[in-house]
């Protein structure tokens, strides 16, 4: 059970920020302006969202740190999960079911030469979001639900860090005395022993 808590909230982890990742580089918006133009403007998702590729990454990232930090550090890893996804499930659900001239501006502007906030927001006529911010949406929903899952289950979790421990030195068996010269101590050294001791 706890193995199995432990992989749900890793691979949940790395699926919404993967999911994220991609997003950002997909169509989320599509502007029509009132100039007349026939098409519409397409607004990939980290220019309707600046934040969403950089807290993507970050997201992606945790997930695989997951898999080898202590205990401590699950909890923080947690609690960060919790709240990367309710500030990105928060900002993609405004982008998802309100979308503002705010969201397709640097788009806008790019494509016009045209700046400033009340400027873009009169020439722009409608906003129509393609099915990409609700995808993400739904990453972030899971994203939160893998923080609450590690929180709940952290403690429960075997410890990845022994494996790269070394066990306690047995007690020094006294040595033969003998006189050591270069070529003992390399053979030393090639049977991971400490010349010097």
């Amino acid at each position: 059970m706890r193995a199995r808590a432990r992989l749900l909230a890793v691979v949940a982890t790395i699926a919404a920020g993967a999911v994220g990742i991609i997003s950002s580089t997909q169509t989320w918006l599509v502007a029509t302006l009132s100039d007349g133009a026939r098409e519409g403007l397409l607004v990939a998702g980290a220019a309707a969202l600046p934040v969403l590729a950089p807290l993507s990454l970050a997201a992606l990232a945790l997930g695989l740190a997951l898999t080898i930090v202590g205990r401590v550090l699950r909890y923080v890893f947690g609690a960060l999960s919790l709240a990367m996804g309710g500030v990105l499930a928060v900002l993609t659900a405004q982008v998802a079911f309100a979308p503002s001239a705010s969201h397709v501006g640097s788009t806008v502007t790019e494509a016009t030469g045209i700046t400033g906030a009340d400027a873009v927001a009169a020439l722009v006529s409608g906003i129509t979001a393609t099915p990409w911010p609700a995808i993400t949406l739904v990453g972030w929903i899971v994203l939160l639900g893998a923080g609450a899952l590690t929180l709940a289950t952290a403690h429960t979790w075997r410890g990845t860090g022994r494996r790269y421990r070394t066990d306690a030195a047995p007690a020094a068996v006294a040595a033969p005395s003998r006189p050591h010269d270069a070529i003992d101590d390399w053979d030393d050294l090639s049977r991971g022993d400490d010349p010097t001791a």
